[in-house]
């Protein structure tokens, strides 16, 4: 028996050094491969600036950037579906270094997300290829530049992804953009929420703009950085391919425990070029250093080639070479490569990326569910929310996230409900709030985040409305690859607006916000005056493909303005209140309709008609007929005077139609201060507010009276 179980634990032991030899043939195989492939994106790379319309390259983070994409792209990691790259439930990739695109661009042209004859002359006006990545770009799903968004937008693709179907999330990061604060927002949430699918490669290269061969600002050891933050973390020398491989196959195939995945690559800027010409932020490779280097990495891709078929030639000698061999040939196919005796031959593509399917962006819902309104009582806003919301998200679609002040939005209680999995809350991290629903917009889902009016970061929200604008370009394309319903449906609901904030301080004001997101492109702005309004106009949300709303909302309850029957209609502004006899017509939103009102009625008693005008949105057409009316327009707002400016801009525009003259019938009350500028507003009660900026529905009745007075 003893000699038995030696007999056993001898083959047990000769089996498992075997499988050993085996898996470091087929591993020296690999890396043999990947070598070849690495130098094939480096001279995509080189080539598709060489005929750029600035013949530039962000050299230094492209190619740094090279051996951690060429190995998670080419290794094995990644599902993907090429053919429809928005199929819910394949692994996600988002390029948040968006200076290294080029690098992106070259292995997507490869892989089949589109014609190689895209990489050539491109970041023209008729290229679809800029100088960074965004949807308008077959299988991109975001745009992102050197800011910190991206990861934080892969960061809400990774909570998707424990929802049904599952999938994991990938991210490249720079030790550039870590410097942002908006990467540690979604640092600290990723970690504290266990996001075990989430894998970011920081590319360290120890380089920025201005500075290319050191950090100016020192950054810690991130290794120890994202370890005390709830992640693993790996340090990896990424001047090769072995140890990117080998941490990627801890996150993709090992145990999951809990925690996020970082994995920092180190290197340099414009590792795995020959001169010191490509260590800059950016470089012009049409020069005679260029040319020299692209002919430098052709003589490195043939030694390479070499060696590869040296060593397969060797696997050949025994039975157990020869099955590595074919799984290597095999691996080689994957990898877009081609294998005979003599040669090993790049094979990108073809193009496989089809227009993708229409996306239904509908939700359903129960329109008998919804809550019936009393006229005679009044309702916060978040009331409302809250219990549409029960219904709402009845519907799997439908996401919301907070910062910290989910109670006065509603919108956690009414989701949270039916789906807490789809009712997230960031805390005081507004950035990572809105990439997060930036990601599950992106997705398809019909998503809405809150806060207060000005909390919303601008920086955030102008990229988001690029690569919406971006989506919108690709569906609209004859030969895009995006088809309708794969805009972004988001809505940012903003409490507190105009005088709602009251006795905080001057920060929480919402006087300004609505004037400064104007200039923001594809932004839907719309301030709510009545609960039925808002109910409506989350009906009309709800509808989909609806895009980018700012939707603007009273944080105490109010009176209800409008009857059951009422439709919101974006662009349509409503007469509560007309007859002809008006001698003036006051023109409001919000909190300020119901002053108005009041103030309309104030008139009467003085022996005068005035009509009042609620604009959620601006009403061109109306505007416009209220100017031909040859009526006073009061334009009365409890901030800086939004639908005026507004009325401005469509008075210009249509100048020739509306015969301008004179702007002798308008008169404007609103938070600018004597000279027309813009201020910010203190703390206060709301009734000390209305009064100290004359908005009280006497001192609107008396500008009026003033004001009719003065045109006769």
């Amino acid at each position: 028996m003893k000699n038995a179980g030696t007999s056993i634990a001898s083959h047990r032991s000769l089996d498992r050094d075997l499988f050993l030899h085996r898996d470091y043939l087929l591993r020296q195989g690999i890396l043999r491969l990947l070598a070849i492939k690495d130098s094939d994106i480096r001279l995509l790379t080189l080539d598709q600036s060489r005929d750029a319309i600035d013949n530039g390259l962000h050299s230094g983070g492209a190619f740094s950037a090279t051996i951690p994409l060429v190995a998670l792209f080419y290794g094995g990691y990644l599902r993907l579906d090429i053919e429809d790259p928005t199929r819910r439930g394949q692994d996600m990739f988002t390029l948040s270094k968006g200076h290294a695109v080029a690098a992106l661009a070259s292995i997507y042209a490869d892989l089949g997300y589109f014609d190689e004859k895209i990489l050539h002359h491109s970041r023209s006006s008729e290229s679809i290829l800029n100088g960074h990545p965004g949807p308008v770009l077959p299988g991109v799903q975001i745009a992102t530049g050197p800011m910190g968004q991206g990861i934080g937008v892969a960061q809400g693709f990774a909570i998707a992804g424990r929802l049904n179907p599952s999938f994991d999330s990938y991210c490249m990061v720079g030790d550039g953009e870590l410097q942002e604060g908006s990467c540690w927002e979604t640092i600290m949430y990723a970690g504290q929420h266990h996001l075990d699918n989430f894998c970011v490669l920081v590319d360290r290269n120890n380089g920025q703009l201005d500075i290319a061969n050191r950090m100016i600002f020192p950054m810690p050891e991130l290794e120890a950085v994202f370890h005390s933050y709830g992640w693993e973390a790996y340090n990896v020398d990424s001047t090769q391919h072995d140890g990117v491989l080998a941490a990627l196959d801890r996150f993709r195939f090992g145990a999951r425990n809990g925690r996020p995945t970082a994995i920092i690559c180190n290197s340099t800027k414009g590792y795995g070029a020959f001169s010191d010409f490509m260590n800059k932020h950016k470089v012009t490779v049409s020069s005679s250093l260029g040319a020299q280097e692209i002919e430098l990495q052709k003589e490195r891709r043939s030694q390479r080639v070499d060696e590869a078929l040296r060593f397969l030639d060797q696997l050949e000698a025994s039975s157990e070479g020869a099955a590595v061999r074919r799984l290597l040939l095999d691996a080689a196919h994957d990898m877009h490569l081609k294998i005979d005796s003599a040669s090993i031959a790049s094979v990108p593509g073809p193009a496989l990326t089809r227009r993708v399917p229409v996306r239904d962006k509908h939700i359903r819902w129960d329109e008998a569910a919804l809550p019936k309104l009393d006229p005679k009582k009044s309702y916060a806003a978040s009331d409302i929310v809250t219990s549409a919301m029960k219904v709402f998200a009845r519907d799997g679609r439908v996401v919301s996230i907070d910062s910290d002040l989910a109670s006065t939005s509603g919108l956690e209680a009414g989701i949270a409900s039916v789906d807490q999995r789809r009712a997230l809350n960031t805390g005081v991290a507004e950035a990572n709030m809105m990439l997060i629903g930036e990601a599950f917009a992106a997705l398809g889902s019909n998503t809405w985040v809150s806060t207060f009016c000005p909390f919303f970061n601008w920086q955030v929200l102008r990229r988001v409305a690029v690569g919406h604008q971006e989506r919108l370009e690709a569906i609209e394309a004859e030969d895009g690859w995006l088809s309708e319903g794969h805009g972004l449906d988001l809505t940012f609901l903003a409490t507190a607006a105009n005088f709602e904030t009251r006795t905080n301080g001057a920060t929480h004001m919402g006087n300004d916000d609505i004037t400064t997101f104007d200039a923001v492109g594809h932004l839907k702005i719309i301030d709510v005056s009545c609960p039925q309004q808002m109910l409506s106009i989350m009906k009309w949300i709800m509808e989909g493909n609806r895009g980018l709303i700012y939707l603007r909302v009273m944080r105490t309850g109010s009176a209800v303005l409008y009857g059951g029957d009422y439709a919101f209609t974006f662009g349509r502004g409503y007469r509560l209140r007309q007859s002809a006899e008006d001698k003036a017509v006051i023109i409001s939103s919000g909190r300020g309709v119901h002053e108005a009102i009041s103030a309309a009625e104030a008139c009467a008693q003085r022996g005068f008609s005035v009509g009042v005008v609620d604009m959620p949105s601006v009403d061109e057409e109306l505007l416009l007929e209220l100017y031909a009316s040859g009526q006073l327009l009061v334009f009365a707002e409890q901030n800086n005077g939004y639908l005026w400016q507004n009325f401005l801009k469509v008075l210009y525009r249509n100048r020739d139609r509306a015969g301008l003259k004179s702007l002798k019938n308008v008169l404007t009350i609103n938070t600018l201060n004597a000279n027309g500028r813009p201020q910010f507003i203190h703390s206060a009660t709301y009734d000390e507010l209305v009064a100290e900026f004359g908005l009280t529905p006497g001192a609107i009745a008396d500008a009026i009276e003033s004001g009719l007075a003065a045109a006769r």
